[in-house]
C-alpha cells in the first residue's frame, strides 16, 4: 500500500520532464536492459510440495471472495506481474473460480490439484528460500482530543501532498515510478520527513489530527503496520486505515538497532525493538526519525484495508512487491510460527502450511523474495507476528489450459 519512493535526483527528474526538451533521435530503438533480480516463476509438479494445511476453510472462503470482488472490478485483460513475466487478471481470476468450487465441492486434494492446476514456484535470485514476516493491527489507547497523557497525533492525508505519476511522462523510461512531494515557490520538492513533523511540527496547524496517542512508540509502530483500532478513554473503539505517505524510503530501525550493536540479529523482533525504544528515551526520537518514511491514515469503518481495499483475512492475507507478485493471486505459503514456552519467550518454531491470497503491499516488502503474513488483531497477533523472520516457500496455482505460454 506505500508507494516506491525514488532518491535524491527527485527535483532534477521533474525538472527534466517538465521542460519539454525533444530527446534526440537515436535510430533503432533499444529495449531497456533487463533488471538482473528478477526473480523465476519456475513450474513445478505439485506432488513436490507438502501440501498439508494447518487451519480451517472458513477463512480462507471469505479471503477467495475478496480477491474474487476485486477481479470483477478490473478488467481481464489487464496485465499483472508475474515474477518476470506478466499475467492478466482473467487468467487469476478463472483460476481462483474454479478453485473456490472445488474447496466447496471437498476436492482440494493431491489428485484435483495435478489434474486441475499448474504450480509455479517462487525462486529469489539467489536461488534460496523467501523471507516470510509477520504483521498486524495493533489496538492503541488514544483520545479525539489532546491533552493529558494523549500528546501524540494521528494525521490525516494533506491536501498539499502531490501524487505525480511519472509513467505518464515516459512509459518506457518510468514504468511503474511515482513521486510523492509538495509545491514551495512554484518548485516540487520532496514531502516533509518524520523528524520534520513529528520533531519541528511541521503540521501542528494543518487541522488534519484524527486523534492523539499515548505512546509515541505505539504511534511508530502503527505507521510500521498501516492500520489499527483507537481505543477511546470510554472504551470505545474506532479503525483507522492507510491514506498514504510521505514517499519518503522506508529505513528499518531494526537494522539500525542490529547494526549499532543495540540488539543482536538473533534476538531481532518487533518485542525487542520495542523494549529498547522503551527502555532508552533519551535516544527513542533519533531511532526512530532514522526512518523518513510516515504514514496518514484515514477513519474506516472496517478493516483492516489491504492495497485491494478489501478487509484482509487474519492467516490468509499476504502482503508481497506488486512489480514481482500478482495481486489477489492464490499461493501456498510454507513457513514457520513461534511457540511460546513457560518463561513467555519463544521456545521453538512449527512448521504451518497455509492457502494464502496476495491482498496487500507494504513499505518494506521490496524484492521478490519477501513476504508478510497478516496476522490479525491485538496483542495475539503481536506475539505470533512480532518475531517472524523465517525462511518459506511461496507456490501460486494457475488454473490449467488458461496460459497461452509457458511463463517459467
Amino acid at each position: 500500500m506505500r508507494l516506491r519512493t525514488l532518491s535524491c535526483i527527485f527535483v532534477l527528474i521533474c525538472l527534466l520532464l517538465l521542460s519539454g526538451c525533444p530527446e534526440k533521435p537515436t535510430g533503432k530503438p533499444t529495449e531497456p536492459p533487463k533488471a538482473p533480480d528478477l526473480p523465476i516463476f519456475e513450474r513445478v509438479p505439485s506432488a513436490d510440495i507438502d501440501l498439508r494445511e494447518d487451519s480451517d476453510a472458513g477463512p480462507l472462503r471469505f479471503a477467495i471472495q475478496k480477491s474474487l470482488a476485486w477481479y470483477a472490478k478490473v478488467p481481464d485483460d489487464r496485465s499483472l506481474a508475474f515474477g518476470n513475466r506478466t499475467i492478466t487478471a482473467g487468467v487469476l481470476r478463472k483460476s481462483l473460480a474454479h478453485f473456490l468450487a472445488l474447496l466447496d465441492a471437498g476436492r482440494i486434494d493431491r489428485k484435483s490439484l495435478d489434474q486441475e492446476f499448474d504450480v509455479f514456484r517462487v525462486v529469489p535470485p539467489d536461488g534460496g528460500r523467501i523471507l516470510v514476516t509477520g504483521y498486524f493491527e495493533p489496538v492503541l489507547d488514544g483520545s479525539l482530543k489532546a491533552g493529558g497523557p494523549y500528546q501524540t497525533p494521528i494525521y490525516g492525508l494533506p491536501a498539499d501532498l502531490l501524487q505525480i505519476d511519472l509513467e505518464r511522462f515516459d512509459a518506457v523510461k518510468f514504468k511503474g515510478e511515482k513521486l510523492i512531494g509538495r509545491v514551495e515557490n512554484k518548485k516540487v520538492v520532496p514531502y516533509f520527513t518524520r523528524s520534520e513533523i513529528d520533531g519541528k511540527k511541521a503540521l501542528e496547524r494543518s487541522g488534519l489530527q484524527l486523534a492523539w496517542l499515548k505512546d509515541p512508540v505505539d504511534c511508530f509502530f502503527l505507521h510500521v503496520q498501516g492500520s489499527g483500532v483507537v481505543r477511546l478513554p470510554d472504551g470505545k473503539l474506532m479503525r483507522v486505515g492507510y491514506a498514504g505517505a510521505n514517499g519518503r524510503p522506508y529505513r528499518s530501525i531494526g537494522k539500525t538497532l542490529i547494526e549499532s550493536g543495540a540488539v543482536s540479529r538473533e534476538e531481532m523482533s518487533l518485542q525487542a525493538i520495542r523494549a529498547y525504544l522503551q527502555a532508552h528515551p533519551e535516544s527513542r526520537d533519533r531511532i526512530m526519525w532514522g526512518n523518513e518514511s510516515y504514514v496518514f491514515f484515514r477513519w474506516v469503518s472496517e478493516g483492516p484495508l489491504g492495497s485491494l481495499d478489501a478487509v484482509l483475512t487474519s492467516g490468509r492475507s499476504i502482503a508481497t512487491d506488486p512489480k514481482f507478485h500478482p495481486k489477489g493471486a492464490l499461493a501456498f505459503l510454507i513457513s514457520e510460527k513461534p511457540e511460546y514456552g513457560a518463561s513467555g519467550q519463544v521456545g521453538k518454531w512449527e512448521r504451518f502450511g497455509r492457502w494464502v491470497l496476495n491482498q496487500d503491499t507494504g513499505g518494506a516488502i521490496k524484492g521478490p523474495g519477501r513476504i508478510d503474513l497478516f496476522c490479525g488483531t491485538g496483542a495475539a497477533a503481536e506475539r505470533v507476528a512480532g518475531p517472524m523472520k523465517q525462511s518459506g516457500q511461496l507456490h501460486y496455482f494457475i488454473k490449467k489450459g488458461l496460459l497461452e505460454d509457458n511463463p517459467s
